[in-house]
């Protein structure tokens, strides 16, 4: 338990006061992930066995990346979309027997609004690019943290690496490959911009 509490000392301060983090409890559960608890609740699930192979660094850059999301806002709901979406089709189907219009197209908007919901939760694209968002906002956060911007960068990098050679699924092995090279170009952008800010201004 000692992890965790080191890992609550990370919470920027405006977040410690409702986001919370704990062990995983579920069956094979990824190394780290957010859970919305309530409206004002958020917490952080570690899978401590998988966690613990990590340097600290890495760790610290994995878990200021969930941080990001939470400030962001990019978490997943608690799932109303897929209850909204049977209860639905349910009614359509009801409708459709009892021939009444106004309930029927009630029941397809409905199916309509969380059909559309889930797609957008379930959208590789638009989950890749908040995942690189949430990278950026990670590195932000550690030098608040004391790091400087190279190390920031490569721990970060270090740690997208070792879950690239550690995830055996193709699709979200991809994904954390797509997010490695978003993150060098991006580390490349910020070496350039401080290169440019300490080239002497010429003299007339």
């Amino acid at each position: 338990m000692g992890e965790l509490r080191r890992l609550r000392s990370l919470l920027p301060p405006e977040l410690q006061s409702w986001v919370t983090v704990e062990p995983a409890t579920d069956v094979a559960p990824p190394m780290i992930t957010c859970e919305e608890l309530g409206r004002d609740q958020v917490e952080i699930q570690i899978d401590l066995t998988k966690w613990e192979q990590l340097a600290i660094d890495q760790r610290n850059l994995l878990f200021w990346h969930e941080v990001a999301r939470v400030q962001s806002d990019t978490i997943p709901r608690d799932g109303w979309e897929m209850a909204a979406l049977a209860i639905g089709l349910g009614g359509a189907v009801g409708e459709l027997w009892v021939q009444d219009g106004l309930l029927l197209l009630l029941a397809l908007g409905l199916c309509g609004v969380s059909g559309w919901r889930l797609y957008k939760r379930n959208n590789g694209q638009r989950t890749l690019q908040e995942a690189i968002a949430a990278d950026e906002k990670a590195i932000s956060i550690a030098t608040r943290f004391g790091y400087t911007l190279p190390n920031a960068y490569k721990s970060l990098g270090s740690a997208l690496k070792t879950l690239i050679e550690q995830t055996p699924k193709k699709k979200q092995r991809d994904r954390f490959i797509r997010r490695l090279e978003a993150l060098k170009k991006s580390a490349n952008r910020a070496k350039q911009q401080v290169q440019g800010s300490r080239e002497p201004r010429p003299t007339y």
